[in-house]
């Protein structure tokens, strides 16, 4: 209820637990589907191959708008294979947006990548070590 946009929908149980958790009265929840587009063990998101299941799931349900694809590709120090990355996330929108219009946002991108990830495609990247400089550690 006090939230509009979920950036991070990876398992196909979850849809209907968003579904139910949004009252009719309420707009709908705008939902990204987190995509573990390099298959790293250390990251969330959902196999290539899940994107349509989840995007049929979310489809229906009415408390749920589907936006778009979020991704956080692997950062390789080599830039071709991040803009591999990138480009494949973005191959992977355009089909899913032949199914559905209401697609808009691609989001993926951070601060050491941006600009690639923008080159690509990107409608929204995650730039906060670029404002905030880096993460402190707590150990």
């Amino acid at each position: 209820q006090v939230f509009d946009w979920v950036h991070s929908v990876d398992r196909l149980r979850l849809v209907p637990l968003l579904g139910r958790a949004r009252s009719a009265a309420d707009a709908p929840l705008q939902v990204l589907i987190q995509v573990n587009i390099d298959r790293e063990a250390s990251k969330s998101g959902c196999a290539v191959e899940e994107i349509d299941l989840l995007a049929d799931a979310i489809a229906q349900q009415s408390g749920l708008q589907l936006r778009g694809l979020m991704a956080i590709p692997a950062p390789h120090p080599d830039v071709s294979r991040r803009r591999a990355s990138f480009a494949a996330m973005r191959e992977r929108f355009e089909r899913l947006r032949a199914r559905f219009a209401s697609l808009d946002t691609l989001s993926m991108g951070m601060s050491d990548d941006f600009e690639i990830a923008l080159a690509e495609g990107a409608t929204l990247v995650r730039i906060g070590s670029a404002l905030f400089g880096p993460r402190l550690r707590r150990d």
